[in-house]
């Protein structure tokens, strides 16, 4: 595990020194969010049904634009040869990488939902239920994330492609997702819902890392 908390505490010093990215994401985050009023209308009963699925679409999309860095500047400068370098260590190297993510960029995400909470009027019954589903989906969209983007690494465009290979992956998230606080409110169980998102997140825990890293292999070749 040394090689976990030394990737992860190297990560988030590099993040702690240049915020700007982790401060992007956030701030696409909240002000996509609040623009969506304008383009619906203010009615409090139209923002109060479709709040769950817009914090979740703005987060796929916020999760999305993040990717690029989970291992693109490590493959430009060389520090991710070095990386590799330790053989039957690149999934837990990867591991810490998204952890790192994921504190970086998931983290302040749910932070930020009880904000987003109030302005668009979701019922305060949905909010438990909506933030255990991001706690519990958002390190899953990291996860896969870091699937696409290793897959991507040092293509063209690598961006657009790691978002048209992780989009189809984040599906299942987000229905699970919006489900689950949309139960809440039709007082109904949330609890199978997020069941169904704590197997994807063992799943992805489990299978991300080896893809990743048996990608992140043949981009170094």
């Amino acid at each position: 595990m040394s090689i976990f908390f030394a990737v992860l505490r190297r990560d988030l010093m590099l993040a702690l020194r240049s915020p700007a990215e982790s401060l992007m994401t956030v701030g696409f985050f909240v002000i996509a969010a609040t623009l969506v009023p304008f383009g619906v209308g203010p009615e409090p009963e139209t923002l109060a049904r479709i709040a769950a699925g817009l914090v979740w679409v703005m987060a796929l999309l916020a999760a999305l634009l993040s990717l690029d860095r989970l291992f693109q500047a490590d493959y430009e400068d060389g520090s991710l040869d070095l990386l590799l370098l330790s053989p039957g260590q690149t999934e837990i190297m990867v591991l810490g990488k998204v952890a790192a993510h994921w504190l970086t960029t998931g983290l302040p995400l749910i932070i930020s939902v009880p904000l987003l909470a109030v302005f668009l009027h979701l019922p305060l019954e949905a909010l438990p239920a909506l933030l255990a589903a991001m706690l519990l989906g958002t390190p899953v969209l990291s996860l896969l994330g870091a699937v696409g983007a290793a897959l991507a690494l040092g293509a063209r465009r690598g961006g657009a492609l790691t978002s048209l290979l992780v989009l189809p992956l984040f599906i299942p998230v987000l229905i699970f997702g919006v489900a689950a606080p949309e139960a809440a409110v039709a007082d109904l169980a949330a609890r199978p819902h997020l069941l169904i998102l704590a197997g994807l997140f063992f799943g992805a825990l489990v299978l991300s890392p080896w893809a990743a890293a048996a990608a992140l292999r043949l981009a170094a070749e």
